[in-house]
């Protein structure tokens, strides 16, 4: 799962100057000069760097589509964010039960309860106290022990989340969310559908993952380049995204080890970090679903990746610990 830390602020806000500068950056737009105006909004939102575009004539109108795209993000934060304290989900982490919650967040759950049965677990929104584990070690300049690791596996489990439309409880003792795998990609969702209502036809949205509405600058599709994760500046693919969104998690966003061993994306199966691949690119036609399924697909590693994307009928890219890429056939010649 993605946490939401502060080095990851420094990864995003390195993509938002690549972006300005023309540099490599993890998932880079490639565009041009344009006939409609485009009117941007940059933001911080959880833990890193956002940016919203849409295209208008009209600056009022681009200006409200922002301001809407703004609250969507924010209304998510207020229920999913690890960093505030009041937030519906550090609510419920606290007391292990939250009455009459927001039928935003019982969107979340109940799509990450769909995501975690269909992959066996894979991707498991109670990951929580295996990440805390393992940051309280990295901050005392160590690595938790195998039997800490297996202590605290024992509170981990998708099932044991209730989810009902007038409380969600966690059934064990010391369990917690994150839903930093699902909740960036969600909201990329809610902008996008906000807009559509709104009937803007060209935009842009960055919420740490990506979708858009419509065309480029440049008149054709949104293309999206995908830089390698030891390298920012090697251009691995550029992807079309032809009506779908994309998603990337990779190893070096946070680590807990220098050699990359052990990181963020954690396997709740076996309370390590999966040691086969790098990074894990996702398109598929939500969002939300494409972020979730970078972690399920980091779970599978990388002999069953591509089989794993198609399972789910999506693309996917990914690359190994040595640098070797494999694509999906969607993907390949992108």
């Amino acid at each position: 799962m993605k946490p939401q830390v502060s080095s990851n602020l420094h990864r995003r806000t390195l993509l938002q100057c690549a972006l300005g500068a023309g540099l490599g950056a993890w998932l880079e737009p490639v565009t041009a000069s344009a006939p409609l105006p485009w009117h941007t909004r940059p933001l911080l939102g959880f833990g890193t760097s956002l940016a919203l575009r849409v295209a208008h004539a009209d600056a009022s109108a681009a200006g409200r589509a922002l301001d809407a795209g703004v609250q969507e993000i924010r209304q998510i934060e207020s229920q999913m964010s690890l960093f505030d304290p009041d937030s519906a989900l550090s609510r419920l982490n606290r007391d292990g039960h939250l009455a009459d919650p927001a039928p935003v967040l019982l969107e979340v759950l109940r799509l990450t309860q769909a995501v975690s049965e269909r992959s066996a677990g894979a991707f498991d929104p109670t990951v929580q106290p295996l990440w805390q584990l393992f940051a309280r070690s990295r901050a005392a300049g160590t690595l938790p022990t195998p039997a800490q690791v297996r202590a605290v596996r024992g509170r981990i489990d998708w099932r044991a989340l209730e989810v009902r439309k007038d409380m969600i409880r966690l059934r064990r003792p010391g369990m917690a969310l994150t839903l930093n795998g699902i909740a960036q990609g969600f909201a990329a969702d809610r902008v996008r559908a906000r807009w559509h209502e709104m009937g803007v036809v060209h935009g842009l949205i960055n919420t740490g993952e990506w979708s858009a509405l419509g065309q480029a600058p440049d008149g054709q599709d949104w293309c999206l380049g995908v830089a390698g994760p030891r390298d920012e500046a090697q251009l691995l693919s550029s992807i079309r995204l032809l009506g779908q969104s994309l998603a990337t998690s990779s190893d070096n966003q946070t680590w807990f080890s220098p050699d990359l061993r052990h990181h963020h994306i954690l396997d709740p199966r076996t309370g390590f970090s999966p040691p086969d691949l790098a990074s894990v690119t996702v398109l598929a036609p939500s969002c939300a679903l494409a972020d979730a399924l970078t972690k399920v697909i980091f779970m599978a590693g990388a002999d069953k990746a591509v089989q794993t994307a198609l399972a789910w009928s999506v693309d996917v890219l990914v690359v190994d610990k040595g640098g070797r890429v494999q694509a999906s056939p969607g993907l390949i010649g992108a």
